[in-house]
């Protein structure tokens, strides 16, 4: 089984903390849907034919496309990729774009069966920090709207560690979501990417600072609201009821191949990784010339080492000590279990069957955890 990602670079404005590759021009849309057609039709042998379990547009906005434009990509796929059963076809949206009747058109005209809400916040202070588009009321409309249109599987986006978002308040924006029966539900914390707006204005002392400790108490609610509420947390940052799991994202934490396609989309066959240029005008002029423009890296058995422990021990499945000795040797193996044990002690993780897990204390120190655990060269 494998994963389609198809990139989506337009918004209609800049959010504050994104460091993701977009334009707020939409000039070149038509010329860009041509050259990322183009793409799929190039790159469509980069996963052997393997069945696809997902199909995902992301971005970027991919909600400012029309339905018509999504089967405009819609109708490349299904000619030239091997489409597997209950396929998981999600679109990421943005509150501001669902209204009833564009959700009606993607509902009744597209494969789209999955939604993915950018929602982030319901407080007005929290949505002006991140510079979102939608207000307060859109983001509750879109979930009503959403759902009285027939769209069951939904994943919403909130993002906390906000210096205007009181504990009281974050309690009561998870609360308010799960009386909507969403199924799904991703949460991170804010963060200050390098170069982003949100940077560059914390830096100046134009907007206040975030706060580690308000983030981590807030992550500490998120996960006792969960509980109470019958939501499984099977990712650091995943949450769902009644086993429904991304399957999109899931593939990558299991290492699945998936293939990107669009300005700056990655992909990754199980031994090296490529990524396309970041760059509208020289990715779309590259295809008109039917030429991919991106780089690749070959990944090195350490490299291959590292990036499973990053993956797998995020999720609830957690890391196979078989898999590290079949695929890495004992020596390997028996490295990872001397540089866990501090952690073990700390209650930060545990083994059980043969399987490495970060504890819930753990999970909030993760980056720290994986980072002591990642190796410089596989052991002979």
């Amino acid at each position: 089984m494998s994963a389609l990602y198809i990139h989506i670079p337009f918004c209609k404005q800049a959010c504050h903390y994104c460091n993701f590759h977009f334009s707020t021009s939409l000039k070149y849309k038509g010329r860009m849907l041509e050259a990322i057609g183009k793409e799929l039709v190039l790159q469509k042998d980069y996963l052997q034919g393997a069945e696809l379990q997902s199909v995902y547009f992301g971005g970027g906005t991919p909600s400012l496309l029309s339905a018509s434009e999504i089967m405009q990509l819609w109708s490349i796929i299904e000619t030239h990729y091997n489409l597997g059963p209950n396929m998981e076809v999600t679109l990421e949206a943005n509150p501001d774009d669902m209204k009833l009747d564009k959700l009606r058109s993607y509902k009744l005209h597209t494969p789209i069966n999955r939604l993915s809400i950018g929602l982030q916040s319901f407080l007005p202070d929290e949505l002006s920090y991140m510079n979102r588009a939608h207000s307060a009321e859109e983001a509750e409309n879109c979930l009503a709207n959403a759902l009285a249109v027939g769209f069951e599987q939904l994943s919403v986006d909130l993002i906390y560690g906000g210096p205007f978002l009181s504990n009281e308040d974050w309690r009561k924006a998870i609360r308010k979501l799960f009386a909507f029966q969403v199924p799904h539900l991703s949460a991170y914390a804010l963060t200050l990417e390098p170069n982003t707006p949100l940077e560059h204005l914390v830096r100046r002392n134009k907007l206040p600072a975030l706060d580690e400790e308000r983030a981590a108490q807030h992550f500490e609610i998120l996960l006792e609201e969960c509980i109470l509420h019958d939501y499984e947390q099977y990712e650091i940052s995943n949450f769902c009821r009644n086993q429904q799991y991304a399957k999109h994202n899931s593939s990558y934490w299991k290492g699945r191949p998936y293939l990107g396609i669009g300005p700056s989309a990655h992909s990754f066959n199980g031994h090296s990784r490529q990524w396309n240029v970041a760059n509208n005008m020289k990715y779309i002029n590259a295809l008109e010339d039917n030429q991919l423009l991106f780089e690749i890296e070959e990944l090195s058995p350490t490299e291959q080492f590292n990036e499973l422990l990053m993956t797998r021990l995020r999720t609830k499945w957690g890391l196979s000590l078989q898999e590290v000795e079949k695929r890495w040797g004992n020596n390997c193996k028996q490295q990872l279990l001397r540089q866990i044990q501090p952690f073990i002690q700390d209650h930060l993780a545990h083994i059980q069957t043969n399987y490495i897990y970060l504890t819930d204390a753990g999970k909030l120190l993760s980056d720290h955890i994986l980072a002591e655990l990642f190796l410089e060269d596989i052991p002979a």
